[in-house]
This record gives C-alpha cells, sequence and structure tokens, in this order.
C-alpha cells in the first residue's frame, strides 16, 4: 500500500470524531476525506519506530522545536529515504501556547503543556542539539551555534516562531507582560491577576494584525472576563485592539463582548498603544491615555530574531520571510536551500500550531521528494481549526481549508499569485458556543500534541 494512503486512511479515523461538528479543524485535524487525499494533510501517526540512518543519503537541520519544528523532524524521518535530521532548540522541552491562557485562570498548569523531545529522539531517531544559533549561510546550508559548532547539510529547515516589537517606555519593566509565549510571564500575569483588588480595572491590547495565536487575543479576553466575573467582582477588562475591528469569530465575539460579558468589557477599536509608563500603568494610545491595575501588553509581532539575522525577512514590511508553499523554500535569490515553515513564514494561512503543523507536513513531503530526485507536490491541501474559550467551561469553534493556486487574486493586497487560498466551502464556524466543544477542545489538543511530539 502507498504510504501516504495508509497514513491518511489509516489515522484519519482515530481523530475525525475530535471535530466532527465542525467537518475539519484549524489548530488541529484532517477530517477523513482531508487525510486520505494526500500524506500531508495527516495529524497522527502509526507506532513506527523510525531508527536513524547507518547511512544518511542526505541531511537536514531543523531550528526550532516548536509546534512547525517538531513536526517537520518527525515526518522527514518518516517520509524521508535515509534522511538525517538533526533538530537543533535552545531549550530542552517544549511548553505549549495553546491552552496557555487557562494557565491565567488556573484551570491548567504550565507544566501540563510541557512536551520533551525524548519521543523524537529515541522512536524516530531523530538527533537534537539544544543550543543557540548564531549563524545561518542559506547558501552553504551551514548553521553555527554560539558555542562555535557548526553544522552542515543540505537542507535547513527554520522554525524560530515570532518575537516582538519594542514598546516605547516599556524598557525591561515586567509590569505589563504580554504572555504571549507560554513560560515565566504567564505565570507573572496570572500571579498580577490574583492580586488585583475586587472592582479592580485590567487591560488587554491587541495587536494589528498578522499576529500568531492560540492564544488568541479575543478568546483569551473573553476567558479572563469570565474569570474576573468570578472571582473579581465589580471588575472591569478594557480590550483595546490595533485593528479596526474583531478580526475573527466576528459574529461569536461581538456577541460576547457586548451580551454575555457586556458588563465586564469595554471594547475598543482602532486603538493602538503608541508608548508606555510602567510607572503610572499608563497606555498612551490613538483612542487616548488608559490606565490600569493589571495591564496584559500584547506588543506586534515579527519573525523570529535569526530570520533577520539571515537577511530572509522579505515579506509583509520586512516582518516576516516570504516562502514558496509548494517548498515552504525561502524567497529570498540564494537561499532555495532553506525552508521557512510556522509563524515566520509570509502565506495567506493563520500563523496557528495547527497550520504550523501542517506545514510542516507540506514542507516534509517537499523535501523528501526533492532529495530523492523528484519536485513537491503541485496541489498541496492544510486545514485548520480553532477552538476560542468564551467562557471557563463553553468554546466555539472556527475552521477553514487552504488549497494551492498559483493565480489567486487576494482581496486584501489586491495581487495575484501563487497562494494557499481559503477553500470557501470548506469553511465554518459554530454558531454560539457549548460545553460539548469546550469537551472537545481538549481532546482535540491531546490529538495535536500527540501528532507532533510522539
Amino acid at each position: 500500500m502507498d504510504r501516504r494512503i495508509f497514513l491518511g486512511s489509516a489515522l484519519a479515523g482515530a481523530v475525525s470524531a475530535t471535530l466532527s461538528a465542525c467537518g475539519g479543524g484549524e489548530e488541529g485535524v484532517a477530517t477523513s476525506d482531508l487525510a486520505s487525499s494526500s500524506r500531508r494533510t495527516t495529524t497522527t501517526t502509526t507506532a513506527t519506530t523510525t531508527t536513524a540512518p547507518a547511512t544518511a543519503k542526505a541531511r537536514v537541520i531543523v531550528i526550532g522545536g516548536g509546534m512547525g519544528g517538531a513536526t517537520v523532524a518527525k515526518y522527514l524521518r518518516l517520509w524521508g529515504d535515509a534522511i538525517a535530521v538533526t533538530l537543533v532548540e535552545r531549550m530542552p522541552t517544549y511548553t505549549s501556547n495553546i491552552m496557555s491562557s487557562m494557565v491565567l485562570t488556573g484551570q491548567r498548569s504550565l507544566s501540563s503543556l510541557s512536551y520533551s523531545y525524548d519521543t523524537l529522539r529515541t522512536k524516530y531517531g531523530i538527533t537534537t542539539v539544544f543550543g543557540e544559533v548564531v549563524a545561518i549561510d542559506p547558501v552553504a546550508a551551514k548553521v553555527t551555534l554560539a558555542n562555535g559548532t557548526v553544522l552542515t547539510a543540505d537542507r535547513i529547515v527554520m522554525a524560530p516562531g515570532i518575537t516582538f516589537d519594542t514598546v516605547p517606555g516599556l524598557g525591561t519593566s515586567d509590569k505589563m507582560p504580554h504572555a504571549w509565549q507560554a513560560g515565566p510571564q504567564t505565570t507573572l500575569l496570572a500571579n498580577q491577576l490574583k492580586a488585583m483588588s475586587a472592582g479592580g480595572v485590567a487591560v488587554l491590547s491587541i495587536p494589528k494584525t498578522p499576529y500568531r495565536c492560540p492564544p488568541g487575543p479575543y478568546e483569551r479576553a473573553c476567558l479572563i472576563a469570565d474569570w474576573l466575573r468570578v472571582n473579581k467582582p465589580r471588575s472591569k477588562l478594557i480590550v483595546l485592539d490595533a485593528n479596526p475591528g474583531i478580526v475573527t469569530e466576528v459574529d461569536n465575539f461581538t456577541s460576547a463582548f457586548t451580551g454575555l460579558h457586556g458588563n465586564v468589557i469595554e471594547y475598543h477599536a482602532n486603538a493602538e498603544v503608541t508608548s508606555v509608563d510602567p510607572t503610572s500603568m499608563s497606555l498612551f494610545t490613538t483612542a487616548g491615555t488608559i490606565r490600569g491595575d493589571v495591564i496584559n501588553l500584547i506588543p506586534r509581532q515579527r519573525a523570529g530574531t535569526l530570520i533577520a539575522t539571515a537577511g530572509l525577512n522579505n515579506a509583509t514590511e520586512g516582518r516576516f520571510a516570504g516562502v514558496n508553499v509548494l517548498s515552504y523554500a525561502s524567497t529570498v535569490a540564494g537561499a532555495s536551500k532553506v525552508h521557512i515553515i510556522g509563524d515566520s513564514s509570509a502565506t495567506t494561512q493563520p500563523k496557528a500550531g495547527h497550520i504550523a503543523n501542517q506545514e510542516a507536513k507540506v514542507c516534509a513531503d517537499a523535501i523528501s521528494r526533492i532529495l530523492s530526485g523528484g519536485s513537491p507536490d503541485p496541489a498541496p491541501v492544510t486545514n485548520s481549526a480553532c477552538f476560542s474559550t468564551i467562557t471557563m467551561s463553553q468554546a466555539s469553534w472556527l475552521t477553514a481549508v487552504f488549497q494551492y493556486n498559483a493565480a489567486w487574486l487576494n482581496p486584501a493586497t489586491g495581487v495575484t499569485g501563487p497562494a494557499m487560498a481559503p477553500v470557501a466551502a470548506s469553511s465554518a464556524a459554530s454558531t454560539g458556543w457549548n460545553s460539548d466543544n469546550f469537551e472537545e477542545m481538549g481532546t482535540w489538543f491531546r490529538a495535536l500534541m500527540a501528532d507532533s511530539f510522539a
């Protein structure tokens, strides 16, 4: 049996029930009809053990061990013909951003979101190197670490995630944590919320798009508002949105903001933070000065610093990396041996953990074909599913499918060209929210993380 058909048909059934109401999945799972069409749309894997090749036919270095990096490393070993894979990551464990807003409400711990690379090493034969990458040679496909070690390969896959714009006035203050990368700032913000007096004012800022989610800023706002209602009576949450209005799940979040959480949330559109004063806990915005007792300041985002260091930030005002979405190879001249996936790449797909997982599979498929003398699949398909916490026990969902179109007219930019175009007929969103969706969110999350790390 063809391995694509085997992986698709055998595994799609294991996760199809997770999003049966959605007909698909953004941050997580492929439906059976999508998964059966190509190996890259699967989101779970078999129990096959793949040891490191005794004699490598090709070598790939993966930089970054998040959702995209871990997945591409795993599937290069599963699908590649004797490809040796080295994963370079700064930290020995990965802490999931998905579900991390629930740490703020005490519903999850950071340790419950922690994943190691042990299975990638022992089950899939991936070499892990924990260290800091300081330089990349895109032409020679060389990677230099902070300790002076130089690694060479036939291809490099970069998945360094995001970094943040500097906010004037913030400096090194920790009084306004973004908590947008799960870790110490998540704990800090949780403690600040717990310490806030009843009747206090919390503020959450939403940056201009594109930004990475989950956590999504609108779902975080709903979750915090519900927690404040229960734990901090008479408190208010001011939401400052730098965008002209709510940019996702407009019906659900508008209803939640104005109805369910209308007594807690005060929403302001076109309110971009221009500078801050941590001493007085003030935000200076295009909509005026806002003060709060607790401030969740989420700055505007760009590709991980290493993308700019390597000169690969050639898209979206120099914020992200332009890629050929058939293989995720860089579009910078001379850098075709470097592939960029996940939040750092500039595509028409969301910057989300499940899309990083999907992009990783398209990339792994393409690289394995290229290194075997072939060409990338000419018609990749990805799907994206997202659950949003509207309360501490209820959730909504959103799903979308993207298909390669060599001459797609992007309505947002007016530009025609190759892109992963959204398939309108395959996109949907829940009408409202409920507890069943909340339970399905947990099942979906476990399936996604198992696919990426186990």
